[in-house]
């Protein structure tokens, strides 16, 4: 899978869900991989406003993917929020 921008929570839960599917997983799986409940994975997927920090990077790791910050790119300042 390539380098995804999320520059909103929903493309961050839809970046999330789609690494998933990739690797074939369940949300169970991840769950389980990383200490939260099913009902936890598929809630941060579809809304991931009201969750914590700690729970993404448990996500990501049992992903195993990363996140990374840069700057934006010139004439991409625009924000979605």
């Amino acid at each position: 899978m390539d380098d995804f921008v999320a520059r909103t929570p929903q493309q961050l839960g839809a970046i999330l869900r789609g690494y998933r599917g990739e690797r074939k997983l369940t949300q169970q799986a991840v769950g389980t991989a990383c200490g939260l409940p099913q009902g936890a994975i598929s809630q941060i997927e579809s809304d991931p406003t009201t969750t914590s920090l700690s729970r993404i990077y448990r996500i990501l790791a049992a992903l195993d993917v990363e996140l990374v910050i840069r700057p934006r790119k010139s004439g991409d300042r625009r924000t979605e929020w």
